[in-house]
């Protein structure tokens, strides 16, 4: 066993700049004095350690930080998800994607605005938390905690890797360079391309304007371009506003949630409501 990533069993001292210095309780952890293996990360790292026996054995190992998001910007690979075989994955930073009144009906709000991502790149899930809470806080001062609805539209299913690399003194005996170099997971992040919308915010025709001022305040939590645009539709359907208004004077339109149906030609005569049964001749022309 290398005597680098070893300490003598006992109680051991550390060799400070004014002299050793026995190890507390918060420097030596459960099981030092049987003589376990003195890992790298614990708060002793990077001074030298000296065992009962006068014998020195340091520094301890430091490990690298992690690196910054930029590193991991780009999409390069095909996408890497958590799996039976991709274990011990990092739980995402993000557990909430809808905000806000989520459980009104999609005739309480009649405008929507998106955020959408003007580059092809990797979201991380923090950058999403981050963003998530900058637009909520400004919505619930602005226009109050039950005048908007905000969803999240990307999930962070991809999985980032790290190499962990050791820095510091003697590090080149302890490591192994690029040999076995495929990494350990490190976090999750959303693959997004060009024009897939990130953020959504439906509300009241009059708090439109701060919903643009909200993602416009979100857009600095993501790297990268985006832009924001106020939505044609009804909501989050799929209709114009002026469409939604026509079909819903004519009976054609079912409330499903935030969304809604549209009440066509086909399908079981059982399943429609009284009154519902056929249509008119001149809304089927």
């Amino acid at each position: 066993m290398d005597t680098k990533e070893t300490m003598a069993s006992g109680s051991g001292r550390l060799l400070a700049q004014g002299g050793p210095v026995s190890l507390g309780s918060a420097d030596v952890p459960t099981g030092q004095s049987r003589g376990r293996r003195w890992r790298p990360g614990w708060s002793a790292a990077g001074k030298e350690v000296v065992g009962d026996d006068g014998e020195r054995f340091g520094p301890i190992p430091r490990v690298g930080r992690t690196g910054p998001a930029r590193c991991y910007r780009q999409i390069k690979n095909k996408p890497y998800p958590k799996s039976r075989y991709c274990r011990g994955v990092p739980d995402p930073k993000i557990r909430i994607y809808d905000v806000g009144m989520k459980k009104k009906g999609v005739d309480e709000f009649s405008h929507c605005v998106h955020l959408v991502s003007w580059e092809k790149e990797n979201v991380s899930s923090e950058a999403l938390e981050a963003a998530r809470i900058a637009c909520n806080k400004y919505m619930t001062k602005h226009a109050g905690k039950d005048a908007f609805h905000l969803r999240v539209r990307v999930h962070p299913f991809h999985v980032l890797r790290i190499n962990k690399m050791l820095s510091c003194a003697g590090a080149d005996r302890l490591q192994t360079g690029m040999r076995g170099a495929f990494g350990k997971p490190q976090g999750v992040c959303a693959r997004v391309a060009i024009g897939q919308v990130l953020l959504s915010v439906r509300c009241k025709a009059n708090n439109a304007i701060h919903a643009t001022e909200a993602l416009r305040r979100a857009k600095f939590k993501f790297p990268g371009r985006q832009k924001i645009i106020e939505s044609r539709k009804w909501g989050f359907t799929k209709f114009n506003r002026n469409d939604y208004l026509k079909l819903k004077s004519e009976g054609r339109i079912l409330p499903d949630g935030v969304n809604a149906k549209l009440l066509g030609c086909h399908g079981r005569l059982s399943n429609r409501q009284p009154g519902q049964a056929f249509l008119s001749d001149d809304i089927v022309a």
